[in-house]
């Protein structure tokens, strides 16, 4: 007795000195590293950036069932233990005396301590440590916090650590919206992901099935579910298939790059801020208008162009972005191919002159000045003895006669000088320069500026500048044309509706408010002309594009409904290379240059909605 009082007491004041010597230490970096998580506009997860997989919530951020479950699962007397299961030290202590690796049946508490403060290592020193980190931790922080740091840090395969990136890499939820058969599942994965789930092999299923129906009995055995309750999940609660969802290829890196940079905008938020991780950032791109637009673009080259036989198809790139003029939210982008790959996007640059399609902003600020300003008084002579009282707004229908004039339309045809209106279906760059140069290149600029495109892709006020020198992005050429489709109001682009950290929501990512650009009949009066122009490609839709007598180095296709306005542009562009490429023979010697390619994406994307029909 006396020697069995020694060993008990040398126990005591060896655990006394540990105890005393352990202090609890700074969270390891891995604990603190959270991703960034980007959702669809539907709120569904798009991608998680970052090392580690992981958005850290709140316990009232997670379903009550789920909490539940892993309790039942890990540590049914978790609320009233002190934090530490000596069995399991003994245990570990037990394995390493027969040469063994340490055992678990560690607590929540302990499992919390190994995740956020020491590693994984399998040794009795860091079981030690763990024991008695665990019992300084029960006593510092509450239940719930110790609770919630365990969620949050947890291992739960396919990438995810905590709660919240499982429930989405699981089921495509927050953890909030977990149901108690879902919540089961996902705490049977805390006993091993590699070998429970359920998507891995034919046994991991049955082993999954087994763990979940025990984790739901376990509830109701320990009074944290009613056998009523229990009775309503009977089926086991099969998981989405594995996806790559921290991967930014395909569109999904030029998304993320967009809305980063808005975030960046609207907010202040620096690189290294939005590197450190923690933020939820809910984006207003549409995952089904993303993945038709990829489609569409991938179809029409697949089908129309030939590179291997072609050299005149070799080094295509495509842009293009849907935008809705209602409030300005970005619906879609086609960036390139691959972000991974090809890391311009292609949505979101300049570099690519607007040719034809810039000119429905020549007859807007035409028709927005009415050629009859002071500044203009022989135009505004000319007009009054043509037409005298003609009203502002009929400019679509006139033409210039040979002496220079502009004369209302109604005679017969003249295709040597045809009217704005037919001017914009069939070519008429002449027409246009002239025009420009009568209502002014500095108007003009400014009403294309004031419909939304950026001034800094402006070219310069030479002749041809009418005629679309100007290089401007899909994103911006959309949200210009969405003015039309919006009466002449304006909506800047937005692509983020909000960021939550910590379950805040950051400041400043209101939609851009909307700033009349053109008066309303001016609009619709383009939106008239314009109209012309998707009829002679098929589509009952208006629509701008390049033409026949377009010899820039690109190919473009803008068209809007109430609803959408999308942009599509079409360019040559070898790697490591800044200039642009020779357009002619793409897409065959028939082709126009390229031009019919960007309406054939467009009617490829919108399928048979609006009126389209083949394109030319």
């Amino acid at each position: 007795m006396g020697t069995a009082g020694l060993f008990v007491l040398c126990v005591a004041v060896l655990f006394i000195c540990v105890y005393v010597s352990v202090d609890i230490p700074d969270e390891n970096e891995a604990a603190r590293r959270e991703a960034n998580v980007y959702y669809w506009s539907d709120g569904t997860q798009m991608v998680s950036t970052g090392e580690v997989n992981r958005q850290n919530v709140e316990l009232d951020q997670i379903a009550p069932s789920a909490v539940h479950a892993v309790i039942a699962a890990e540590n049914e007397t978790f609320y009233e233990d002190s934090g530490v299961s000596p069995k399991g030290l003994a245990r570990a202590a037990v394995s390493m005396a027969r040469g063994q690796e340490t055992q678990g049946g560690s607590t929540i508490t302990q499992q919390y301590v190994k995740n956020t403060y020491l590693s994984q290592d399998q040794t009795v020193t860091r079981k030690v440590k763990e024991f008695v980190i665990a019992l300084k931790l029960d006593r510092k922080k509450s239940k719930d916090e110790i609770l919630k740091g365990y969620l949050n840090t947890s291992w739960f395969g396919r990438g995810a650590n905590g709660i919240e990136a499982a429930a989405h890499a699981y089921y495509g939820i927050p953890a909030k919206q977990l149901n108690p058969s879902q919540g089961a599942l996902l705490a049977a994965l805390l006993k091993g992901a590699e070998l429970y789930d359920p998507a891995v092999s034919a046994a991991n299923h049955e082993r999954a099935r087994e763990r979940w129906a025990w984790i739901l009995d376990r509830q109701v055995g320990v009074g944290l579910m009613t056998k009523s309750e229990r009775a309503k999940y009977r089926t086991f609660p099969e998981p989405r298939k594995r996806s790559r969802s921290t991967s930014l290829g395909g569109q999904t890196g030029y998304l993320v790059d967009v809305a980063n940079r808005y975030v960046k905008q609207s907010t202040g938020l620096t690189d290294e801020e939005l590197a450190r991780g923690g933020y939820e950032i809910h984006t207003t791109f549409d995952r089904g208008k993303v993945r038709g637009l990829e489609r569409a673009v991938r179809r029409v080259l697949a089908r129309d162009t030939d590179p291997k036989k072609r050299a005149a198809d070799r080094f295509l790139q495509v842009g293009a972005a849907s935008f809705r003029p209602s409030d300005g939210a970005v619906l879609a982008l086609y960036g390139g191919p691959d972000a991974t790959e090809h890391f311009t996007n292609n949505a979101d640059t300049s570099g690519v002159p607007a040719g034809s399609a810039f000119k429905p902003f020549v007859l807007a600020a035409a028709l927005q000045n009415g050629l009859s300003v002071r500044e203009q008084p022989v135009v505004e002579a000319r007009l009054a003895d043509h037409a005298p009282g003609v009203p502002r707004g009929t400019l679509a229908d006139s033409r210039y006669a040979a002496d220079g004039t502009l004369r209302l339309s109604g005679g017969a045809a003249d295709p040597d000088h045809p009217t704005l209106r037919q001017a914009l279906v069939g070519g008429g760059n002449a027409t246009y320069v002239r025009l420009g140069t009568d209502v002014g290149r500095d108007k003009v600029r400014r009403t294309a500026v004031a419909a939304g495109l950026l001034r800094q892709s402006m070219g310069r006020l030479e002749p041809a500048f009418s005629v679309g020198t100007s290089t401007p992005s899909a994103i911006r050429m959309a949200t210009a044309y969405g003015t039309f489709a919006s009466a002449g109001v304006r909506h800047d682009p937005y692509s983020v509706t909000e960021v939550l950290k910590d379950g805040e929501s950051l400041p400043g990512l209101a939609p851009p408010p909307a700033q009349r650009a053109l008066d309303q009949d001016v609009a619709r009066q383009v939106g008239d002309a314009l109209r012309a122009v998707g009829r002679d490609v098929g589509v009952d839709v208006p629509a701008g594009r390049t033409g026949d007598q377009d010899r820039l180095k690109s190919a473009w296709f803008a068209a809007y409904t109430k609803d959408m306005s999308t942009a599509v542009t079409l360019f040559r562009l070898r790697p490591d290379e800044p200039q642009l490429l020779p357009m002619s023979g793409v897409a065959g010697k028939k082709s126009g240059r390229g031009n019919v390619l960007p309406p054939r994406i467009w009617q490829e994307y919108v399928g048979g909605a609006h009126g389209a029909g083949k394109g030319r």
